[in-house]
């Protein structure tokens, strides 16, 4: 073995995540096998960003610095065999940003140590990542208790000759949404044409923007639900939920190249029909009671009216009236088709140690008080360029998780039936 056996820096605590603002303490450990002379010992912090051009790769084409600190732990001298240790201690300044990492760029924080020997004599390094969350407090977002609607209407023809119309209609119960929460999906489809409808399909998207020398927009589904179609000259609501699972928080503050945003994308293929509502994911739950349009009772201030149906053509009504087809009688609930959270990967989660809990049924966070989840990878991802003639290129990113893990949620979520046909008489307004 050489003159150095063992050089490794380790935090106070064994912490590896910790908050803006906050001291970080350490210590760098030496042992020697032999007597090591040397110019100085120092220790650095530093937090920085880096994006490139190209997927996984680390060359950055634009970078920026957070903060790059640095004490003498010893001046020029010799260390004698044996260990030795040298404290230190760092105040994280309060604009730091949250860590992240994907496939074009990564918000890094991290301790680096040197030896710095004589000439001719080579230095000894080695370095330390630690993780900085700095909560997004979704209160903070105005409106954000408020439910989100929006509305689309499809023209199209069909038989050759024949025009009918697809008035599409989504709503979530808040805009703003925690690890763990039950999003509330509400969806309205008012088929006003003599041809059936493609499923609905509902997908919960991820955006990362990436400022290089442009931007590039990486773009992934993070879960997907799948209804029935709509018959012909029929109405239909559709009400499902997706649990949010470990994912960054939205935008990055204090980060000017990296930026996160999450949509809940509503759409049809056939007539073609999309409807894509915002939504934020944060690490303080929404305080405030939700607002849900339920149907029947009208859409809350500010959502677009319902389109009335209007009577089908005359030819229409009398071929349906001969083949004895309904028209727009009341609102049918359109069933569940699939749902890419309920697959077997998820029961095996609710085995892991330090999993969390499954939240209530009613979408609320978890009731105990536990620390903000971290959560910095994208995972894998399709991206796609803002500008210039390049086309979509796949590609996949190892996901990379921090020491202490984010976790799917334990259970899959249940159905709107079954969450109606559920509830306990202790959780109903009424008691």
């Amino acid at each position: 073995m050489g003159r150095v056996q063992l050089f490794e820096i380790s935090l106070s605590h064994g912490r590896v995540v910790y908050s803006p603002g906050e001291p970080l303490a350490g210590t760098v450990r030496v042992r020697l096998g032999a007597p090591l002379p040397f110019r100085a010992i120092r220790v650095t912090c530093i937090g920085s960003c880096g994006v490139s051009n190209k997927a996984n790769d680390t060359a950055w084409v634009v970078e920026e610095g957070y903060f790059n600190s640095s004490l003498s732990l010893a001046d020029k001298g010799s260390l004698p065999a044996g260990e030795h240790s040298f404290p230190f201690q760092f105040l994280l300044p309060a604009t730091a940003p949250t860590s992240f990492e994907g496939p074009f760029g990564k918000i890094v924080h991290q301790v680096r140590a040197a030896i710095h020997t004589p000439r001719f004599s080579k230095d000894h390094k080695c370095s330390l990542v630690f993780y900085i969350l700095s909560p997004l407090n979704l209160n903070s977002i105005p409106d954000i208790e408020q439910p989100n609607v929006a509305s689309a209407t499809k023209k199209f023809s069909y038989k050759l000759v024949k025009t009918g119309s697809v008035v599409l209609t989504a709503s979530t119960d808040l805009r703003g949404y925690v690890v763990g929460q039950a999003l509330q999906l509400h969806a309205d489809v008012e088929n006003q044409s003599g041809k059936d409808t493609s499923p609905v399909v509902a997908s919960l998207l991820q955006k990362v923007s990436y400022k290089a020398k442009r931007w590039i927009h990486d773009v992934r589904t993070i879960a997907e639900v799948e209804g029935a179609g709509v018959k012909a000259w029929r109405r239909a609501q559709w009400h499902e939920q997706i649990l949010v699972p470990a994912l960054p928080q939205s935008a990055l503050p204090g980060c000017s190249l990296i930026h996160i945003d999450y949509y809940l994308q509503v759409s049809l293929k056939a007539p073609e029909a999309t409807v894509t509502l915002p939504v934020f994911i944060g690490n303080i739950a929404v305080n405030h009671a939700p607002v849900s349009p339920r149907p029947g009772l009208g859409l809350p201030p500010g959502a677009p009216p319902l389109v009335v149906p209007s009577a089908p053509p005359q030819e229409e009504a009398e071929a349906e009236a001969a083949a004895g087809g309904p028209h727009f009688l009341d609102p049918v609930f359109l069933s569940t088709k699939s749902h890419s959270q309920r697959q077997p990967l998820l029961a095996t989660l609710s085995s892991v140690p330090g999993a969390p809990e499954p939240c209530p049924q009613d979408g609320s966070p978890a009731s105990h008080p536990l620390h903000p989840p971290l959560c910095i990878s994208t995972g894998a991802t399709v991206p796609y360029f803002a500008e210039g003639s390049g086309g979509p290129v796949p590609t996949t990113s190892t996901l990379i998780l921090p020491p202490e893990p984010c976790f799917l949620p334990a259970e899959a979520p249940p159905s709107y039936e079954q969450s109606c046909g559920g509830v306990e008489p202790s959780l109903t307004p009424e008691s």
